[in-house]
């Protein structure tokens, strides 16, 4: 073998080492399978999952692989997500608390009607209130790592509504339990649906209106569906709870630093970040109804204030069912309101 041949070889040789060793190294140690119910590109996955599992990610240096499966890729139904937590079928897993109705009660509470002011207030104030009174409890099956709502909820109606007549006979979703109650007493014939089924609910006339914050309305495309937009001023008709969650076992066998980097991105800061986050997503959406010649109608105070008269029975029908269940819906609901006041006021 002449001298060129051997020194080819060894170079070679090493190159395949040093190759094998590169790998090694920046192969993660961790894959962990993250699912949700939204197509990749909507805002939630796109400027809050990403963002966090792209930093869990760089702070690992590779260690953690996070895999992004979009619009229920892993099968199932959305209300069956939290389960897939629980079970394992997913690692994490971005849902409605809503999505399995009365399985979570105390998040409900947030829920009610004309309660929100802002997202980032009510987010801190949701985790406040879990760490207080759910961890243990609603959520005991899974580690929670994120726990928010998303910005004012409002009515998208192929029909204009103003009035709460104007909500007779109409086929109307809902998000959850407490918003399907509340349309249901004011005269709206709810119909139950996660929300990636709204666009074809309102194209088949399956469905006349929908209620659900801006944001999603581009991703769902709905301001193509319908031209009428009810918002209620300075004030929120309504809000959603989301869980954002991770399989127990999972959890449990990472390595401390690893848990220590989810930690440090997860929480409280990250729970107002994300609903602070879906709030700023309403203006695009917002815009794009504007420019379209949609109808926007901006009820009048005077307006909203009998809509809050008419909505209040539900709220106090949830307290009194809470109560009657032992959950305190007396106290949940007043240290709520406490905390959404303080966190509003910061």
């Amino acid at each position: 073998m002449t001298n060129l041949r051997r020194n080819l070889l060894k170079s070679a040789v090493a190159a395949i080492a040093f190759g094998a060793m590169t790998t090694g190294a920046l192969a993660a140690e961790v894959t962990l399978r993250m699912h949700q119910f939204l197509p990749a590109q909507a805002n939630v996955p796109k400027n809050i999952l990403d963002v966090w599992a792209d930093k869990i990610e760089a702070e690992s240096d590779g260690r953690i692989e996070i895999q992004r499966f979009p619009a229920m890729q892993l099968g199932g139904k959305p209300p069956q997500l939290i389960d897939q937590a629980i079970d394992g079928v997913a690692d994490i897993v971005w849902t409605v608390s809503g999505y399995t109705p009365g399985r979570f009660p105390r998040t409900e509470v947030f829920e009610l009607p004309f309660t929100m002011t802002n997202a980032e207030a009510v987010s801190r104030a949701y985790w406040d209130l879990a760490e207080e009174t759910m961890m243990d409890d609603d959520f005991k099956q899974f580690k929670v790592l994120g726990l928010w709502v998303h910005g004012p909820g409002l009515i998208h109606s192929k029909t204009p509504i103003e009035s709460i007549d104007d909500l007779n006979g109409v086929k109307l979703r809902a998000p959850t339990r407490v918003t399907n109650g509340m349309f249901s007493s004011l005269g709206a014939t709810p119909v139950g649906m996660p929300v990636p089924a709204v666009p074809e609910a309102l194209s088949k006339g399956v469905i006349d209106a929908t209620v659900i914050p801006w944001e999603v309305t581009g991703a769902l495309k709905v301001t193509e569906l319908v031209d009428n937009h009810t918002t209620f001023g300075d004030d929120t008709l309504y809000t959603t709870t989301f869980i954002f969650a991770m399989n127990k076992d999972r959890w449990d066998a990472l390595p401390d630093d690893l848990k220590a980097i989810i930690d440090a991105n997860s929480g409280a800061e990250f729970s107002a970040f994300a609903g602070k986050q879906m709030q700023a997503d309403d203006a695009g959406p917002h815009k794009q109804a504007m420019e379209r010649g949609n109808n926007i109608i901006t009820l009048s105070p005077e307006q909203v204030e009998e809509w809050k008269a008419a909505s209040q029975p539900t709220t106090d029908a949830w307290i009194a069912e809470m109560d009657e269940n032992g959950l305190d819906g007396t106290g949940l609901r007043a240290r709520a309101l406490e905390l959404i006041s303080q966190y509003t006021s910061n």
